[in-house]
Order: C-alpha cells, then structure tokens, then sequence
C-alpha cells in the first residue's frame, strides 16, 4: 500500500498500506449494478512504439444504427496495446462476407484487414461478425461470431480485439479481461468492476468512507478488499458474479493489503494481531492464521511470485522502505531493490520476467520497470504521482494510477513506457487499480 504523498515518515506510511486512509467504512453491498456515466471513461492513447504492425479496419456494415460502435472499440484496443497503428481506412465498409481487393489495401501500407458487421435480431439480440485478412501475403485469417444481448457489445467488441491480437502476435490479448478500481467522488467511495479500457463500469462496492487494496482472486471470481466497517481495517471477499462478501481477517489490530496466492487456496496480508505489521498467510476459506515474517520492522505490501514459491513485499527492516522476496512459506529472505532510498507497491508480471514497483526520486513517486533476470531497473513515466501498479494477465501492459493536470486518472504503459493510454473519468478522483486474471 503505498504511502500518502505528503507524508514525510515512510515508516508512518507503511503500515498505512497502499494509501493512509483512517476512516470507517459502512458499506452498501449488492449484485453488481450499472451506475452513472461518470463511471464510464475515454480513452486517449498517446506515443509512438518502435514497431507497430498497421492495420485497416473498415466500417463494421451496420455499425451506425449499433448502440456501441464495434470497429471504433476494436481499433482503440488494438491502439491501447501498443502492438498496432490504425491505418485510415477512408471511410471504407466490409463486412465478413466482402472479398476485398488486398493490392488496393497493399497500396495503403497496411499489413492485416478487419472487416464486419454487427445486426439486430428479431428478439433484440444482436449478431456480431469479423473476419480477418492477411494483406501481405493474400490470406484469409478466419472470423468470430457472437449472438449476444445489448449488454455485450462492447464485450464482443473486445473479444475481437483478442481475436486480431492473437492471430497477428501469437499471443493473447486482454481486452476482455477485466480490471477493478476506486472512485471518490465528492464524499462517496466506490469499488468499480470494468472492462480492461475502464468502460461499461460497475459497482461492486459503495460507501461514504474510503475503500482500499482491491485484488483479484486467481479466477477473476473473487475481489479482496480492506472495509473499516468496525472502525478499522477488516479484509473481505467480493463474488463478483452474486454481489455477496464474506469475512477473510478480523484480527485484533490492523487488516490490510491482501494478496492471492496463484493456486487460489490462501491469501497473505499484513496483520498488526502480534504487535508490529507483519505478513501471514490467511485461508482463503477464511479462519487461523500463519505468520510468515518475524522482524521488528515494518512488513507489508506482499505480491506473489506467479508460479506461487515466493512472496514479495516491502519492508524498511534495513532502515528505509526497500522491495524483499521470502519463500512462500516464510524465511530466506533476500533483498530485491537496491537502487534508490524509497521503494514500495510491488507486482510481479504474469510470465514471472518483470518487477513493476513505485520508487521515489527527488520527491517524485515514479513507476519502475525491473528486468528480474538482470536485476536492471528503469523508470517508464514522465508523471510523479504514481502508485498502485499491476499487469495485464499477458504480461504486456502496466495499469496503475497517477496524477495529471491535478486529478488522478488511470494509465496503462507498455513496458518500454513508450505507449500510453489515459483512462480519464468524468469525475472524482481514481485510485488503486487491479488487473483481473484470464476468464478461466
């Protein structure tokens, strides 16, 4: 949990967690619900990758009479990624049935044509297809159909979007994953479920206090979060599918900063039961728990390695706030940051290659990149209020939160820094975002 900006004790800081929040939280918790259109987001994608393959979409046949507009959602995905650049189609429409002449598309210097359409049914579904053409070489890539309710849409627009993705990359895309965030807005928090460019939000949570440390289970079934519903911190799970919670840690002292272990089976969090902040693993069925850290410090903040051996987190036991990695079940522990005074909010990527974490330098809280292989770190923003990072589950993009022009937004990176996407709210404040997993 990363420390307030204005607060000059790291160690104050710390066993604040992700943000020093001292209130109550009196929660209002149901099935998740649509809420306002403040909730909903525009993206604005900004820089320029080293190689970009360029793609023409054409106008989806029916596309202006669809409530969402498919092709526009699946060019901003394709966009966010950083893998593609969008090549002006002159205000061309395909659909999946068209055989387009490729040398026209050629002559416009794009690799891969997406064409489609998107129909209402009789019964107020809608049918949503695409087909894929590889205009290099001359082939037919194949198509997806989907029969959904308007409630899809854009998740089939997203699902296209991970269509064109893999087949041109050979990996997965994440554009129907989903992410998880907090809004204040004038004096009301809210937990938000939405999908991965921050649209078509819902509310998980609500409450006049604040709400903190949401983190995905391994399914994406499950969101853990801190309340302060007893006035301090308790830590609960969310069904995302039912709207109910359930009580995971209501130790004496402090509850805070939950984090899944990859198999599903328990958490680690950081309890105040004993006396000082430590970690200890909690069942994810709720019930004893296990200390896995015995220092006279501050430990706190802990992330799981992916293939679950490890546990990193933060701790100033060598005198100021540096990342540490222990076996997942306590002890070896070694040092992990050396560069810099102040280094906090680890998340490790999926693939298990990278380190993202905040560091503060000269004042400024910037998103770090580490290489683990290498050891090598690097700063990948230009922004100085960072905080809260973590992975897209392809371990290609970075979420985290920051401040621009004044306000907290959300952002994604690739993780050359060189391509960002501002996920810009119509109001209020946005903090602590959480990548969910692959659907399983």
């Amino acid at each position: 949990m990363q420390p307030k900006k204005s607060d000059p004790s790291p160690v104050r800081g710390l066993s604040a967690g992700r943000r020093s929040f001292i209130a109550g939280l009196t929660g209002s918790l149901g099935v998740l619900a649509v809420q306002p259109a403040w909730a909903q987001f525009r993206v604005e994608v900004s820089g320029v990758g080293l190689t970009q393959l360029p793609i023409a979409i054409a106008g989806f046949r029916g596309d202006p009479q669809s409530p969402q507009k498919i092709a526009a959602i699946v060019q901003a995905d394709l966009e966010r990624s950083g893998q593609f650049r969008a090549v002006d189609t002159a205000g061309q429409n395909l659909d999946e049935n068209s055989r387009p002449d490729l040398s026209v598309w050629r002559q416009r210097a794009a690799d891969s044509l997406l064409t489609g359409s998107v129909t209402r049914l009789a019964d107020g579904r809608f049918d949503v297809r695409c087909r894929l053409w590889d205009v290099v070489r001359g082939q037919d890539l194949g198509g997806q159909s989907y029969v959904i309710p308007q409630g899809d849409l854009r998740l089939s627009a997203h699902r296209i979007a991970d269509f064109v993705y893999e087949k041109l990359t050979g990996e997965k895309g994440v554009f129907s994953t989903r992410i998880a965030y907090v809004t204040k807005v004038g004096p009301r928090y809210n937990l938000w479920v939405a999908d991965s460019d921050g649209e078509g939000a819902q509310s998980a949570l609500t409450s006049p206090e604040p709400i903190i440390s949401p983190a995905w289970s391994p399914t994406g079934a499950q969101l853990a979060y801190v309340s302060f519903e007893s006035r301090k911190p308790v830590i609960y799970a969310h069904d995302v599918a039912s709207g109910k919670r359930r009580l995971l840690a209501n130790f004496r002292g402090s509850n805070s900063a939950p984090a899944w272990a990859p198999n599903g089976n328990q958490l680690v969090a950081t309890l105040s039961r004993d006396g000082g902040s430590q970690l200890y693993a909690i069942p994810a069925t709720g019930g004893e728990a296990r200390r896995l850290t015995q220092s006279a410090s501050i430990d706190t903040e802990p992330a799981f390695s992916p293939d679950g051996k490890y546990v990193y987190f933060v701790s100033d036991r060598g005198g100021s706030p540096q990342i540490y990695r222990m076996g997942a079940n306590g002890g070896n522990v070694e040092r992990v940051t050396f560069t810099g005074s102040y280094n906090i909010s680890p998340a490790l990527s999926p693939d298990g290659r990278w380190l993202a974490y905040i560091s503060r330098i000269g004042g400024a809280f910037k998103l770090h990149l580490m290489d683990l292989g290498k050891g090598t770190a690097i700063s990948i923003t230009d922004t100085s209020a960072d905080e809260s990072p973590s992975f897209a589950p392809n371990s290609r993009l970075i979420v985290y939160a920051t401040q621009q022009q004044g306000r907290e937004a959300l952002l994604t990176t690739t993780l050359d820094g060189k391509i960002k996407a501002r996920l810009t709210g119509a109001a209020g404040d946005i903090r602590e975002p959480d990548w969910g997993p692959f659907q399983r």
